[in-house]
């Protein structure tokens, strides 16, 4: 068995969580303060993810570049793939908040999105 120390990110709280593995497999999850800390030890130690933020070049705008987030999480071991697609698209402005700028990134099934309004 062996232990991870981890702080929650699902909510304001930032608990301090100990979560006790067997392998693979969540034995316990201990030191949240509601529910959610337990649903966030058991998927960050089986199955991370993250939402990536980053910004994509744009041809003709008022700015050079428009900053984007992925529509939901992906899995952690995506996020290099993910970034490289970034890195090589430019879209044309206008760019308008929730504008998808790219379907599908990295084969995640999420979207990348603008976050922002570049015209």
């Amino acid at each position: 068995m062996k232990e991870r120390e981890l702080t929650c990110i699902g909510c304001p709280l930032g608990c301090a969580l100990t979560v006790t593995m067997d392998g693979n497999q969540v034995l316990k999850v201990e030191g949240q303060s509601c529910k959610r800390g337990e649903a966030y030890g058991r998927k960050e130690c089986t199955h991370p993810t993250r939402i990536v933020t980053s910004t994509v070049a744009v041809k003709g705008g008022s700015m050079a570049r428009v900053s984007v987030k992925t529509k939901t999480d992906i899995s952690k071991d995506k996020i290099f793939r993910c970034m490289e697609e970034i890195h090589r698209i430019e879209v044309q402005a206008p760019v308008h908040i929730g504008d998808v700028i790219l379907k599908n990134v990295a084969g995640t099934q999420t979207d990348l999105i603008a976050t922002k309004n570049v015209l």
